[in-house]
């Protein structure tokens, strides 16, 4: 067995501290190595579920790991995405419907929301619900729509229809499709590119904000 002299060691030592990742791109290891685990199915159902109704970040933080993980799989997983953020709209739908002198403002508050946004949303889902597919698509959290059309009594049937198109168009057509067709190249570009994926993903966060209270 050869033994490696001071420099080989210290030259090892160096190539094990570089290639460690570190901060965002440790988390981002983690999420691909348990993107395929037993459990992982079972936390983007209950992420997007509860992302519809009342949790404040986007599925799409664990959707796309999974999809780019297999990308033979990805719109198997983004179906699997959609129908329980459909789902979980219909909590959402509830709240704004049935809750909303309680479990609706309280939610509301502990999110920060003015309730003059809500009452925007209220008053353009009243007057036309298919709004609600189009807001769906947008970076506008999902849990204001969906509470917003409970609130403004849409039919619910509409409100089904429509909130299935919304995230059925942004999950499979939209992120499935692209990362089925192009898997490999955006695995690469997001891995090259982490810090900025991540600073344009929270922008748009921000941006869904902006929206909400200036264009609609």
């Amino acid at each position: 067995m050869a033994l490696l002299g001071s420099g080989d060691q210290g030259k090892a030592m160096s190539v094990q501290v570089e290639t460690k990742p570190r901060g965002l791109r440790r988390l981002y290891a983690w999420m691909m190595a348990n993107a395929q685990g037993r459990h992982a199915w079972v936390a983007l159902a209950a992420f997007a579920f509860a992302e519809a109704s009342f949790f404040p970040i986007p599925p799409d933080v664990m959707l796309l790991p999974m999809m780019l993980a297999n990308r033979r799989r990805a719109l198997a997983v983004a179906a699997w995405c959609t129908l329980w953020s459909v789902l979980g709209g219909m909590l959402g739908y509830a709240i704004g419907a049935l809750f909303w002198d309680t479990a609706g403002l309280w939610l509301i508050g502990v999110l920060h929301i003015p309730l003059d946004q809500v009452e925007a949303l209220r008053m353009k889902y009243s007057a036309n619900a298919f709004l609600i597919a189009i807001q769906g698509l947008t970076p506008i959290p999902f849990k204001l729509v969906t509470i917003s059309a409970g609130l403004a009594a849409v039919p619910f049937g509409a409100f089904l229809a429509y909130a299935a198109i919304a995230r059925s168009v942004r999950f499979i057509v939209i992120e499935g499709i692209l990362v089925y067709v192009f898997g490999d190249k955006a695995r690469e570009i997001l891995e090259k590119y982490m810090e900025a994926v991540l600073i344009g993903f929270l922008v748009l966060v921000v941006l869904g904000f902006v929206a909400l209270r200036y264009a609609f």
